[in-house]
């Protein structure tokens, strides 16, 4: 993929199911620039986790796992573990009701954070995930913060899930949903926080090519 003229870093945050993974996708081919998926990486560590039996509270068995786990994205950006893709496994909904809990572990934060700040900073990109503007890039050229009502995102979530043949209910999608934010935004290390310098967008009533859109007139300048 090709390089912006100027090295630049966007970071997306937000809670999940705001449309953050799939507008950052767009934006990345749209400007030239790699796609940095962190929420697959924090997917891919919790399901490696719970394929092994490991749990989150097993701060010396995760510690194992992750020096002998080596996380990257083909030329798709599809997630691999080890060299093989696994990009399905990790969007099932059992990884989906368990990633918040392997996500707050600080050692796993720590190890995942160097990987992302050692990417972006050699190359142009666009980052999404719930710190990327507090903590992983403080000094994103640009900051976004994106929020949804609770109901639209379940509703988004559902159909995705239903889409791809998973058998879910959209009651336990919005509760999967809630409890995900809850636990992000109350965990110690790194919770889901919108940056002062971040700039909010509601997408609750905006497609995705909107988000998109209004995004890439802000960036679009520098890049």
């Amino acid at each position: 993929m090709s390089e912006s003229k100027n090295h630049i870093v966007i970071a997306i945050d937000g809670p999940s199911g705001t449309g953050k993974s799939t507008t950052a996708k767009m934006l990345s081919k749209n400007l030239g620039i790699t796609y940095l998926d962190t929420g697959a990486m924090y997917r891919a560590i919790t399901f490696v986790a719970m394929s092994a039996g490991v749990t989150p509270s097993d701060k010396e068995a995760l510690l194992s796992l992750l020096q002998k786990t080596v996380i990257d994205f083909d030329s798709n950006n599809q997630v691999l573990i080890n060299g093989f893709s696994q990009e399905s496994a990790i969007r099932s909904p059992e990884v989906s009701e368990q990633v918040s809990y392997y996500s707050a572990v600080p050692e796993i934060r720590s190890a995942l954070t160097a990987k992302q700040r050692e990417i972006g900073n050699k190359h142009s990109c666009i980052l999404d995930g719930r710190d990327i503007g507090t903590v992983v890039f403080p000094n994103a050229t640009f900051k976004f913060f994106l929020v949804t009502d609770l109901k639209v995102r379940a509703a988004r979530r559902y159909a995705e899930l239903i889409g791809q043949g998973k058998q879910v209910t959209l009651q336990e999608v919005e509760e999967n949903l809630r409890l995900r934010d809850s636990i992000d935004s109350s965990r110690e290390v790194a919770p889901l926080l919108k940056a002062p310098d971040a700039i909010e967008i509601d997408t609750t009533q905006l497609s995705i090519q909107e988000q998109v859109e209004k995004i890439q007139a802000i960036v679009s300048v520098v890049a």
